[in-house]
C-alpha cells in the first residue's frame, strides 16, 4: 500500500491543514453556538425593503443579541446561541417598527414568515421618503466591502480613485496595486478577471466611472472555489445593476476639473417581467490628466561615482472611452435560469510629452543637455461573450444547485508611438517610430455543483479549463539625417499559448459554535512563447495543488476566532511576458520579461472579532519567486534605463490589522483602519545581493455626516509611511478627500460634490538602489480635482436580480491592454 507523502517544502502547510481540520471536527462535535433565524422583508406593495435593520433580542430584557442589514431581496440572516426565547425586532427609516412574537430558536434554525412592514403615518403626511443607507465600509467574516453607490466621494472619480482610497489599499508610483502592503493581486469586475496588470490594470481603472460601482470586496484568503491566482488575495469590484421590476434605468452626468477637465456620462436600462429580465447600459468618459516625472540619476563604476544625470519630464494625456454592456436573463423554471451577456469598450488614449536631460560627469558638472518630444497614442478596442446557466435541484432549501458559464474574449492593441531626439541647440534631430499591433483571444469554462449533507454539511467541487492565444508584432523605424531605415534591433514578433486546466473540491461543516471548511484545487499548466528577434523560445508544463482552509469558532456572541490558511500563485501578466519596448523618453523605456516564473505564497491569518465590528488580524505569507518591477541601466555599461518585471528569490510578510468602526454620536459614523506590516526582500540581480527589510504602516479614517433633509457629508483621510519593495525605497505620501450629497425628489435623484487631494499630497518619491546604479525620483498627477455630478432614477418599483459571474476572470487579469 502506497503512503502518503509531502515534498519538505509543503510539509509545514500540510501538518498545519490537518491539524485545523481535526480540531475543526473536534470542536463541532462538543461545541453549543449559533442557530440562524431567517426571513424576508416586504413593503405594502410586496416589494422587499432593503437596508432595514434587523435586530435579535432577548426576551427577558430586550437587550440586542445581534443586528444585521436586510439584502436587496429584503432577506437577512441572524446567528445566535440555540434556546431561547427571543424576539426579533425591524426597523427602516419611513416605516413604523416591527416587532414578532418571542419564540424560542432550535438547533437546526427558524425560518420566520414573511414580514410586511407599515408605511408610518409621518411619512404618509409629509409625502416624504428617506431611503436607507448601507455604511461606507462594512467588515465581513473573510473580506472588507466598500459600499461606493452610497458615497458622495465617489463622483467624477475613477474605480482606481475609490481603490487607492480604500482600507489597505495603496498604489505605487509603477501603477501596482497592493493590498496591505503586499502586491499580487487578483481583479474581478462583476464576476470576470480583467486581463491587464501593473500600468495597464491601473489604465483601464482610470477609465472606468466610480459612478458605475456598486460595491468593492476586499477578500485576503479566498476558499478553493476561486482560481488559485492572487497571493495578495483578491480585489472584486461590483458594478451597479437596476432591481426594480418593469421599464427602468437610470442617467448621470458628472464634471470635473482639476488642472485638465473630466466629463463623464452614462446610462443603464432594464426590462423585467414575468420569466425575462433584459440589461443594457453605456458609459462615455473623456478625461484629461498629466504625468510630470522629475528624477536625479547616478552611475558608479566599482564604487565610485562614474556619471549621472537630471531630468525633467512632462507629458499631457488625453483619452476618451466608451464602454457598453447589454444581456438577458431567462427562467425556464423557478429552478432553471440562463443568462447571456456581451460587453465591450472601445478606449483611444493620446499622450504627448517634452522631456529635458542634462549629462553630468562624475563631479556632477553638466556635459550636455538631451531634449526630446515624444507621443503615444493608442486604441484597444475589445469585446467578451458570456452565457450562463444555473440549476436547483428539488429539495427543500433549493441548495443542491449546478452553475456552468462559457466566456469568450477578443482583445485588440494597435499602438503606435514616436520620439524626436535633439542633442544640443542646432544638432540634427534623430527619430524613432514604432507601430505596434496585437491580438488576444482567451476561452474559459466551468461547471461547479454544490451538494449539502446532512448534519449542516456542504461538499461542492468544480472543473475549469482555460485557452489563451497571443500574437504581437512591432516594428520599429530610426530616422537620421533624413535617411529611415527599419530597426532590426527592436523590430520582433512574440506569441504566446497557454491552456490551463483546473479541479476543486471544497468541505463545509457549519456546527453550533465552530464552522470549518477545507479544499484543494489543483491547476496543470501548459505554455508556449516565441520570440522572433535571435529565435527565442520556451515551453513549460507544471502541475500544483492549492490546499486552503478556514476555521472560525464563536466563543460568546461577543467574540469570534476566525483561522485561515491556503496557499496560492501569481502568474505573470500576458503583457508582462511581452518582450516589447515601450518608450517613455530617450533615455527611458519599459519593457517585458518572457523568462519571467510564477510567485507561489504560503498564507495564513488570524483573525479576533469583538461584538461583530472590532478586528484584529494577524496575517503572515512567505512567497518564493516574488515578482517586482525594477528600474536599471538596460546593460552593465549602458547610460539608458530600462522597467521590467523580475523574479527576486523570496519575500516575508508579516502584518497586524486593526478595524474599528465607532459612532461619536447620532448621524456621525467613523470607519479607521491601521496596518502594520513588515516586509524583508531578498534576491540578486545583475550582480547586486538584496537582503532589505522594513517595517511600514498604512492609515485610513472616513467619516460619514448625516446632515438630515437628505443631505450628507463625508471626509477620507489616508497616510501610507516609507516602505520597502524590492530594490526601491518609497517616501510616505497620503491624501484628504471631502463630499457632499444631497438627496432629491424622494430619492430619485442625487447631486454630489466632491474634491480630491485637496492639499495635493498624493505623490510618490522614491530611491532605486544598485551597486552601480541610484535614482530618486519624484512622480506627480492631477490628483486635486473638484467635481460635481447628477444622477436619476426612473422606472418602476424594486424587485430583486440575479447576479452574474463568468469564468474568465485570471486569464483576463493577465492581458495587457497596451496604453
Amino acid at each position: 500500500m502506497n503512503s502518503l507523502t509531502f515534498s519538505p517544502r509543503m510539509q509545514p502547510l500540510a501538518r498545519l491543514l490537518l491539524v485545523c481540520c481535526w480540531l475543526g471536527c473536534t470542536l463541532t462535535a462538543w461545541a453549543q453556538g449559533p442557530a440562524r433565524v431567517t426571513g424576508v422583508l416586504l413593503n405594502a406593495d410586496g416589494a422587499p425593503v432593503e437596508f432595514a435593520t434587523v435586530t435579535l433580542h432577548h426576551v427577558k430584557d430586550s437587550s440586542v443579541v445581534k443586528s444585521e442589514f436586510s439584502n436587496e431581496k429584503g432577506a437577512f440572516e441572524l446567528q445566535a446561541p440555540s434556546g431561547g426565547p427571543y424576539l426579533v425586532s425591524a426597523a427602516q427609516v419611513g416605516f413604523v417598527r416591527y416587532w414578532s412574537a418571542p419564540f424560542d430558536l432550535p438547533a437546526a434554525g427558524l425560518a420566520l414568515p414573511s414580514v410586511t412592514l407599515r408605511t408610518s403615518a409621518a411619512t404618509v403626511l409629509k409625502e416624504v421618503t428617506v431611503l436607507g443607507q448601507k455604511p461606507l465600509f462594512e467588515r465581513q467574516a473573510d473580506r472588507t466591502v466598500v459600499n461606493v453607490e452610497s458615497s458622495p466621494l465617489a463622483a467624477g472619480n475613477t474605480a482606481l480613485d475609490v481603490l487607492s482610497r480604500s482600507p489597505g489599499v495603496t498604489v505605487d508610483g509603477s501603477d501596482n496595486l497592493a493590498l496591505r502592503g503586499k502586491q499580487g493581486l487578483l481583479v474581478i469586475i462583476d464576476g470576470k478577471r480583467q486581463p491587464m496588470t501593473g500600468t495597464e490594470l491601473a489604465d483601464y481603472l482610470r477609465t472606468l466611472p466610480a459612478e458605475q460601482l456598486k460595491s468593492i470586496e476586499l477578500i485576503t484568503n479566498p476558499p478553493a472555489s476561486y482560481d488559485a491566482q492572487g497571493t495578495a488575495g483578491i480585489i472584486a469590484i461590483n458594478l451597479k445593476q437596476d432591481q426594480r421590476r418593469g421599464a427602468n434605468g437610470s442617467v448621470n452626468l458628472g464634471y470635473g476639473r482639476g488642472k485638465f477637465g473630466r466629463l463623464t456620462a452614462g446610462t443603464t436600462l432594464n426590462y423585467r417581467r414575468d420569466k425575462l429580465n433584459a440589461f443594457g447600459s453605456y458609459t462615455y468618459a473623456d478625461r484629461g490628466n498629466y504625468l510630470r516625472l522629475n528624477n536625479n540619476r547616478a552611475f558608479y563604476e566599482q564604487g565610485r561615482r562614474a556619471g549621472g544625470s537630471t531630468q525633467e519630464d512632462y507629458t499631457a494625456i488625453s483619452s476618451w472611452t466608451q464602454n457598453w454592456k447589454a444581456g438577458v436573463d431567462y427562467n425556464f423554471t423557478d429552478r432553471t435560469t440562463l443568462g447571456a451577456e456581451l460587453t465591450g469598450q472601445a478606449a483611444l488614449s493620446k499622450g504627448k510629452g517634452t522631456n529635458a536631460v542634462t549629462l553630468l560627469d562624475a563631479d556632477g558638472g553638466a556635459i550636455r543637455t538631451l531634449v526630446s518630444d515624444a507621443y503615444r497614442n493608442a486604441k484597444t478596442p475589445n469585446l467578451t461573450a458570456n452565457l450562463n446557466l444555473r440549476h436547483a435541484f428539488a429539495d427543500s432549501s433549493n441548495s443542491r444547485a449546478l452553475t456552468a458559464d462559457a466566456n469568450y474574449a477578443s482583445y485588440r492593441l494597435s499602438r503606435q508611438q514616436g520620439l524626436a531626439s535633439l542633442l544640443d541647440t542646432g544638432s540634427a534631430p534623430r527619430q524613432l517610430l514604432s507601430d505596434q499591433t496585437g491580438h488576444l483571444t482567451l476561452f474559459t469554462g466551468q461547471v461547479d455543483y454544490a451538494h449539502p449533507l446532512l448534519h449542516r454539511r456542504l461538499l461542492s467541487g468544480g472543473v475549469k479549463t482555460s485557452h489563451v492565444e497571443s500574437d504581437n508584432d512591432a516594428l520599429f523605424l530610426q530616422t537620421a539625417d533624413g535617411v529611415t531605415v527599419v530597426d532590426t534591433d527592436q523590430t520582433n514578433r512574440f506569441r504566446y499559448n497557454e491552456t490551463i486546466q483546473a479541479a476543486y473540491v471544497s468541505f463545509q461543516q457549519t456546527g453550533t459554535r465552530a464552522t470549518w471548511q477545507a479544499g484543494l484545487r489543483g491547476e496543470h499548466t501548459t505554455a508556449r512563447g516565441v520570440q522572433d528577434v535571435g529565435n527565442q523560445r520556451f515551453d513549460r508544463k507544471y502541475f500544483q495543488l492549492f490546499p486552503s482552509a478556514s476555521l472560525k469558532y464563536a466563543f460568546s456572541t461577543k467574540h469570534e476566532l476566525t483561522l485561515a490558511l491556503s496557499r496560492r500563485l501569481d502568474r505573470p501578466g500576458y503583457d508582462q511576458l511581452n518582450p516589447f519596448r515601450v518608450y517613455l523618453n530617450a533615455t527611458t523605456y519599459r519593457s517585458g520579461n518572457s523568462a519571467l516564473l510564477p510567485q507561489t505564497s504560503y498564507n495564513a491569518e488570524l483573525t479576533h472579532t469583538y461584538l461583530q465590528k472590532y478586528t484584529v488580524g494577524l496575517s503572515y505569507s512567505n512567497m518564493h519567486h516574488p515578482i517586482i518591477i525594477v528600474v536599471q541601466p538596460a546593460t552593465a555599461t549602458s547610460r539608458l534605463i530600462l522597467a521590467r518585471p523580475v523574479n527576486l528569490t523570496t519575500q516575508h510578510y508579516a502584518a497586524l490589522t486593526l478595524t474599528a468602526p465607532i459612532e461619536p454620536c447620532k448621524g456621525w459614523s467613523i470607519y479607521n483602519n491601521v496596518v502594520f506590516y513588515y516586509s524583508r526582500f531578498t534576491g540578486e540581480l545583475a550582480g547586486t545581493a538584496l537582503d532589505r527589510a522594513k517595517p511600514s504602516v498604512n492609515l485610513s479614517s472616513t467619516h460619514t455626516v448625516a446632515l438630515g433633509e437628505g443631505w450628507s457629508f463625508d471626509l477620507s483621510a489616508t497616510y501610507q509611511s516609507p516602505e520597502v519593495y524590492g530594490f526601491i525605497t518609497s517616501r510616505a505620501n497620503g491624501d484628504v478627500t471631502a463630499g457632499l450629497q444631497k438627496s432629491l425628489w424622494k430619492g430619485l435623484g442625487t447631486l454630489k460634490l466632491n474634491v480630491t487631494d485637496i492639499f495635493y499630497t498624493n505623490r510618490n518619491i522614491a530611491t532605486s538602489t544598485y551597486d552601480n546604479y541610484v535614482e530618486n525620483f519624484t512622480q506627480r498627477r492631477d490628483s486635486r480635482v473638484g467635481t460635481v455630478s447628477f444622477s436619476y432614477r426612473f422606472g418602476g418599483s424594486q424587485t430583486s436580480s440575479r447576479s452574474r459571474t463568468d469564468t474568465a476572470e485570471e486569464e483576463k487579469r493577465r492581458v495587457g491592454s497596451g496604453q
